[in-house]
Protein backbone atom coordinates (compact mmCIF):
# COMPACT_ATOMS: atom_id res chain seq x y z
CA UNK A 1 0.00 0.00 0.00
CA UNK A 2 1.62 3.21 -1.18
CA UNK A 3 1.37 6.09 -3.62
CA UNK A 4 4.44 8.31 -4.21
CA UNK A 5 7.90 7.59 -5.57
CA UNK A 6 9.15 6.99 -2.01
CA UNK A 7 7.17 3.71 -1.93
CA UNK A 8 8.38 2.28 -5.25
CA UNK A 9 11.78 0.90 -4.12
CA UNK A 10 10.07 -0.95 -1.26
CA UNK A 11 7.72 -2.68 -3.68
CA UNK A 12 10.55 -3.42 -6.09
CA UNK A 13 12.86 -4.94 -3.49
CA UNK A 14 10.17 -7.40 -2.37
CA UNK A 15 9.55 -8.47 -5.96
CA UNK A 16 13.28 -8.73 -6.67
CA UNK A 17 13.69 -11.07 -3.67
CA UNK A 18 10.97 -13.44 -4.78
CA UNK A 19 8.03 -12.38 -2.64
CA UNK A 20 4.58 -12.85 -4.11
CA UNK A 21 2.71 -9.54 -4.18
CA UNK A 22 -0.99 -10.43 -4.05
CA UNK A 23 -2.00 -6.87 -4.92
CA UNK A 24 -1.15 -3.20 -4.70
CA UNK A 25 -3.35 -0.52 -3.14
CA UNK A 26 -2.71 3.05 -4.26
CA UNK A 27 -4.39 6.42 -4.83
CA UNK A 28 -6.95 6.98 -7.55
CA UNK A 29 -5.78 8.47 -10.85
CA UNK A 30 -5.73 12.27 -10.93
CA UNK A 31 -6.43 14.72 -13.79
CA UNK A 32 -3.19 16.14 -15.15
CA UNK A 33 -1.40 17.38 -18.21
CA UNK A 34 -2.30 20.40 -20.30
CA UNK A 35 -5.91 21.32 -19.65
CA UNK A 36 -6.04 18.52 -17.07
CA UNK A 37 -7.56 16.32 -19.74
CA UNK A 38 -5.28 13.32 -19.16
CA UNK A 39 -5.23 11.09 -16.10
CA UNK A 40 -2.03 10.86 -14.06
CA UNK A 41 -1.11 7.55 -12.42
CA UNK A 42 0.65 7.41 -9.08
CA UNK A 43 4.31 6.28 -9.26
CA UNK A 44 3.35 3.09 -7.41
CA UNK A 45 0.58 2.31 -9.90
CA UNK A 46 2.85 2.92 -12.89
CA UNK A 47 5.40 0.47 -11.47
CA UNK A 48 2.73 -2.09 -10.51
CA UNK A 49 1.17 -2.02 -13.97
CA UNK A 50 4.60 -2.51 -15.59
CA UNK A 51 5.10 -5.59 -13.41
CA UNK A 52 1.61 -6.96 -14.12
CA UNK A 53 0.38 -6.66 -10.54
CA UNK A 54 -3.27 -6.36 -9.54
CA UNK A 55 -4.07 -2.80 -8.46
CA UNK A 56 -6.85 -1.54 -6.20
CA UNK A 57 -7.60 2.21 -6.08
CA UNK A 58 -10.29 2.87 -3.48
CA UNK A 59 -11.72 6.34 -2.99
CA UNK A 60 -12.79 5.35 0.53
CA UNK A 61 -10.93 2.76 2.56
CA UNK A 62 -14.05 1.90 4.56
CA UNK A 63 -16.04 1.06 1.43
CA UNK A 64 -17.34 -2.53 1.78
CA UNK A 65 -16.69 -3.25 -1.90
CA UNK A 66 -13.03 -2.32 -1.53
CA UNK A 67 -12.61 -4.27 1.69
CA UNK A 68 -14.19 -7.36 0.11
CA UNK A 69 -11.83 -7.07 -2.87
CA UNK A 70 -8.88 -6.63 -0.52
CA UNK A 71 -9.90 -9.65 1.54
CA UNK A 72 -10.26 -11.72 -1.63
CA UNK A 73 -6.57 -11.16 -2.41
CA UNK A 74 -5.86 -13.44 0.57
CA UNK A 75 -2.62 -11.66 1.51
CA UNK A 76 -1.16 -12.67 4.87
CA UNK A 77 0.82 -9.43 5.39
CA UNK A 78 0.15 -5.80 4.50
CA UNK A 79 3.09 -3.45 3.91
CA UNK A 80 2.36 0.29 4.06
CA UNK A 81 4.78 2.88 2.68
CA UNK A 82 3.65 6.51 2.28
CA UNK A 83 -0.07 5.83 2.15
CA UNK A 84 -3.18 7.01 3.95
CA UNK A 85 -4.21 6.28 7.51
CA UNK A 86 -5.89 2.85 7.48
CA UNK A 87 -9.08 2.01 9.37
CA UNK A 88 -8.80 -0.78 11.90
CA UNK A 89 -11.00 -3.02 9.74
CA UNK A 90 -8.22 -2.94 7.11
CA UNK A 91 -5.02 -3.15 9.15
CA UNK A 92 -6.36 -6.02 11.26
CA UNK A 93 -7.27 -8.05 8.18
CA UNK A 94 -4.10 -10.08 7.43
CA UNK A 95 -2.94 -12.96 9.63
CA UNK A 96 0.56 -11.53 10.11
CA UNK A 97 -0.64 -7.97 10.66
CA UNK A 98 0.19 -4.69 8.95
CA UNK A 99 3.43 -2.75 9.27
CA UNK A 100 4.30 0.74 8.13
CA UNK A 101 7.58 2.33 7.06
CA UNK A 102 7.98 5.82 8.52
CA UNK A 103 10.60 8.41 7.56
CA UNK A 104 11.95 9.14 11.05
CA UNK A 105 13.35 7.45 14.13
CA UNK A 106 10.04 7.09 15.94
CA UNK A 107 8.76 8.39 18.28
CA UNK A 108 10.49 11.45 16.83
CA UNK A 109 8.59 13.27 14.08
CA UNK A 110 5.29 11.45 14.10
CA UNK A 111 3.07 12.78 11.34
CA UNK A 112 2.81 13.52 7.64
CA UNK A 113 6.08 15.38 6.96
CA UNK A 114 8.93 13.87 9.01
CA UNK A 115 11.70 14.53 6.48
CA UNK A 116 10.77 18.20 6.10
CA UNK A 117 10.48 18.93 9.80
CA UNK A 118 13.69 17.13 10.75
CA UNK A 119 15.64 19.47 8.46
CA UNK A 120 13.63 22.58 9.40
CA UNK A 121 14.40 21.95 13.06
CA UNK A 122 18.11 21.57 12.41
CA UNK A 123 18.51 17.85 13.09
CA UNK A 124 21.77 16.25 12.00
CA UNK A 125 20.45 12.69 12.12
CA UNK A 126 17.19 10.99 11.22
CA UNK A 127 16.27 7.55 9.91
CA UNK A 128 13.51 5.12 9.02
CA UNK A 129 11.34 2.95 11.23
CA UNK A 130 9.19 -0.09 10.55
CA UNK A 131 6.39 -0.60 13.05
CA UNK A 132 3.13 -2.48 13.43
CA UNK A 133 0.02 -0.37 13.01
CA UNK A 134 -2.41 0.24 15.85
CA UNK A 135 -5.28 2.62 16.56
CA UNK A 136 -3.21 5.82 16.91
CA UNK A 137 -1.16 7.16 14.00
CA UNK A 138 2.60 6.42 14.13
CA UNK A 139 2.46 4.97 17.67
CA UNK A 140 2.69 1.19 17.12
CA UNK A 141 5.38 -1.19 18.32
CA UNK A 142 8.72 -0.68 16.57
CA UNK A 143 10.24 -3.55 14.59
CA UNK A 144 13.42 -2.08 13.07
CA UNK A 145 15.10 1.32 12.88
CA UNK A 146 17.97 2.46 10.69
CA UNK A 147 19.63 5.88 11.21
CA UNK A 148 20.98 8.18 8.51
CA UNK A 149 22.97 11.42 8.79
CA UNK A 150 21.49 14.66 7.46
CA UNK A 151 24.21 16.51 5.54
CA UNK A 152 24.79 20.19 6.42
CA UNK A 153 23.29 21.73 3.25
CA UNK A 154 21.10 18.79 2.17
CA UNK A 155 17.58 19.58 0.99
CA UNK A 156 14.48 17.59 1.86
CA UNK A 157 14.36 16.28 -1.71
CA UNK A 158 17.93 15.01 -1.57
CA UNK A 159 17.42 13.37 1.83
CA UNK A 160 14.13 11.85 0.60
CA UNK A 161 15.93 10.18 -2.30
CA UNK A 162 18.54 8.62 0.01
CA UNK A 163 15.97 7.56 2.57
CA UNK A 164 13.66 5.77 0.15
CA UNK A 165 16.39 3.21 -0.63
CA UNK A 166 17.36 2.87 3.01
CA UNK A 167 13.65 2.37 3.72
CA UNK A 168 13.37 -0.35 1.08
CA UNK A 169 16.17 -2.30 2.76
CA UNK A 170 14.36 -2.00 6.10
CA UNK A 171 11.10 -3.19 4.50
CA UNK A 172 12.85 -6.32 3.20
CA UNK A 173 14.50 -6.92 6.58
CA UNK A 174 11.14 -6.52 8.31
CA UNK A 175 9.29 -8.90 6.00
CA UNK A 176 12.01 -11.52 6.49
CA UNK A 177 11.80 -11.17 10.28
CA UNK A 178 8.00 -11.51 10.27
CA UNK A 179 8.26 -14.47 7.90
CA UNK A 180 10.68 -16.23 10.23
CA UNK A 181 8.56 -15.43 13.27
CA UNK A 182 11.35 -13.50 14.99
CA UNK A 183 10.48 -9.78 14.89
CA UNK A 184 11.88 -8.27 18.12
CA UNK A 185 9.30 -5.55 18.69
CA UNK A 186 9.42 -2.88 21.37
CA UNK A 187 6.96 -0.12 22.34
CA UNK A 188 7.59 3.54 21.61
CA UNK A 189 8.34 5.96 24.41
CA UNK A 190 5.47 8.42 24.07
CA UNK A 191 7.12 10.99 26.35
CA UNK A 192 9.92 11.40 23.79
CA UNK A 193 7.54 11.97 20.87
CA UNK A 194 7.78 15.01 18.59
CA UNK A 195 5.40 15.96 15.80
CA UNK A 196 5.77 16.49 12.04
CA UNK A 197 2.42 17.93 10.94
CA UNK A 198 1.30 18.31 7.36
CA UNK A 199 2.84 21.22 5.45
CA UNK A 200 0.42 23.90 4.24
CA UNK A 201 0.98 26.97 2.05
CA UNK A 202 1.10 29.32 5.02
CA UNK A 203 3.72 27.09 6.63
CA UNK A 204 6.13 27.90 3.79
CA UNK A 205 6.40 31.68 4.25
CA UNK A 206 9.96 32.64 5.28
CA UNK A 207 10.49 34.70 8.44
CA UNK A 208 13.79 36.52 7.90
CA UNK A 209 13.66 37.88 11.46
CA UNK A 210 15.01 34.51 12.59
CA UNK A 211 18.68 33.55 12.67
CA UNK A 212 20.52 32.81 9.44
CA UNK A 213 20.85 29.14 10.39
CA UNK A 214 17.13 28.83 11.09
CA UNK A 215 16.21 30.45 7.77
CA UNK A 216 18.67 28.25 5.88
CA UNK A 217 17.24 25.12 7.52
CA UNK A 218 13.71 26.27 6.70
CA UNK A 219 14.56 26.77 3.02
CA UNK A 220 16.26 23.42 2.56
CA UNK A 221 13.60 21.63 4.60
CA UNK A 222 10.93 22.72 2.09
CA UNK A 223 12.97 22.24 -1.09
CA UNK A 224 12.05 21.39 -3.77
CA UNK A 225 8.39 20.83 -2.89
CA UNK A 226 6.42 22.81 -1.81
CA UNK A 227 9.21 25.40 -1.61
CA UNK A 228 9.81 28.16 0.95
CA UNK A 229 8.73 31.53 -0.35
CA UNK A 230 9.02 35.25 0.24
CA UNK A 231 8.01 38.34 -1.74
CA UNK A 232 10.23 40.45 -3.95
CA UNK A 233 8.19 43.64 -4.07
CA UNK A 234 4.77 42.31 -5.23
CA UNK A 235 6.08 39.04 -6.69
CA UNK A 236 6.17 35.66 -4.95
CA UNK A 237 9.67 34.22 -4.95
CA UNK A 238 10.51 30.66 -3.96
CA UNK A 239 13.99 30.05 -2.61
CA UNK A 240 15.03 26.47 -3.31
CA UNK A 241 18.70 26.52 -2.42
CA UNK A 242 20.59 28.94 -0.19
CA UNK A 243 23.88 29.62 1.56
CA UNK A 244 24.63 31.37 4.84
CA UNK A 245 26.63 34.47 5.68
CA UNK A 246 26.86 35.15 9.41
CA UNK A 247 27.80 38.81 9.77
CA UNK A 248 26.54 41.74 11.87
CA UNK A 249 24.75 44.45 9.88
CA UNK A 250 22.52 47.49 10.48
CA UNK A 251 19.66 46.43 8.21
CA UNK A 252 16.17 45.24 9.21
CA UNK A 253 15.48 41.59 8.34
CA UNK A 254 14.06 40.89 4.88
CA UNK A 255 15.95 43.46 2.80
CA UNK A 256 17.25 42.33 -0.60
CA UNK A 257 20.74 43.18 -1.86
CA UNK A 258 22.40 42.46 -5.22
CA UNK A 259 25.53 43.22 -7.24
CA UNK A 260 23.42 42.86 -10.44
CA UNK A 261 25.63 39.99 -11.64
CA UNK A 262 26.13 37.03 -9.34
CA UNK A 263 24.76 37.85 -5.92
CA UNK A 264 21.30 38.20 -4.47
CA UNK A 265 20.99 38.05 -0.69
CA UNK A 266 18.48 38.85 2.05
CA UNK A 267 19.20 40.20 5.52
CA UNK A 268 18.34 38.06 8.54
CA UNK A 269 18.61 38.55 12.30
CA UNK A 270 22.34 37.89 12.38
CA UNK A 271 23.54 37.90 8.78
CA UNK A 272 22.39 37.20 5.25
CA UNK A 273 20.85 34.36 3.25
CA UNK A 274 22.43 34.06 -0.19
CA UNK A 275 19.97 32.89 -2.82
CA UNK A 276 21.44 30.12 -5.00
CA UNK A 277 18.44 28.59 -6.79
CA UNK A 278 15.13 30.41 -7.01
CA UNK A 279 11.80 30.40 -8.81
CA UNK A 280 9.87 33.58 -9.47
CA UNK A 281 6.12 33.10 -9.84
CA UNK A 282 5.24 32.12 -13.41
CA UNK A 283 8.83 31.25 -14.26
CA UNK A 284 10.98 28.13 -14.17
CA UNK A 285 13.46 27.21 -11.46
CA UNK A 286 16.85 28.79 -12.16
CA UNK A 287 20.25 29.64 -10.75
CA UNK A 288 20.37 33.14 -9.31
CA UNK A 289 23.01 34.20 -11.88
CA UNK A 290 20.59 33.38 -14.72
CA UNK A 291 17.82 35.20 -12.91
CA UNK A 292 19.92 38.35 -12.50
CA UNK A 293 20.83 38.22 -16.20
CA UNK A 294 17.25 39.05 -17.13
CA UNK A 295 16.40 41.02 -14.04
CA UNK A 296 14.73 44.40 -14.53
CA UNK A 297 15.80 46.44 -11.52
CA UNK A 298 13.37 49.24 -12.41
CA UNK A 299 10.51 46.81 -11.77
CA UNK A 300 11.85 45.89 -8.35
CA UNK A 301 12.66 49.11 -6.48
CA UNK A 302 12.89 47.24 -3.18
CA UNK A 303 16.25 45.69 -4.10
CA UNK A 304 19.33 47.56 -2.89
CA UNK A 305 22.26 47.63 -5.30
CA UNK A 306 25.66 46.79 -3.84
CA UNK A 307 28.34 49.03 -5.32
CA UNK A 308 31.12 47.18 -7.10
Amino acid sequence: MGTPEFAVPSLQILLDHGYEIAGVVTATDKPGGRGRSAMTLSPVKRFAVERGLEVLQPEKLRDPGFQNALRALDANLFVVVAFRMLPQSVWQMPAYGTFNLHGSLLPQYRGAAPINWAIIRGETKTGVTSFFLNEEIDTGNVIFQEPIDILPDETAGELHDRMMYLGAAVVLKTVRAIESGTPAIHPQEDKAATQAPKIFHDTCSIDFAKSTQEVHNFIRGLSPIPGAFTHLDDHTLKILRSAMEIAPHPYPPGHFFTDKKNLLKVSTLDGFIHLIEIQMEGRRRMHVKDFLNGFSFQKFPGVKIISE
